[in-house]
């Protein structure tokens, strides 16, 4: 078994998990935000707010995907230094 060391290179799939995170932290915020006015006794946003709260599951499949692209490039390059 061979250790590869690290580098701070971008590797595949690090853009979509990064990207994922900001959306997923957009969406939790606005969803914050849109519950605040059941606590808070105000009147409560319009629907199009909620909307923007599934902005959450948006970024988790984002990074969701960006983590399986990482995988399979991992998976590549270890068959491709066994093979050779």
């Amino acid at each position: 078994m061979t250790v590869t060391p690290q580098t701070d290179e971008a590797r595949p799939g690090d853009a979509l998990v990064r990207a994922g995170g900001v959306v997923f932290i957009v969406g939790a915020v606005a969803t914050l935000a849109t519950m605040a006015p059941l606590f808070l006794d105000i009147d409560p946003f319009p629907s199009y707010a909620w909307a923007v709260c599934m902005l959450m599951g948006v970024g988790f499949a984002v990074s969701a995907a960006g983590v399986l692209r990482s995988a399979s490039a991992q998976r590549r390059a270890a068959k491709a230094s066994q093979g050779s």
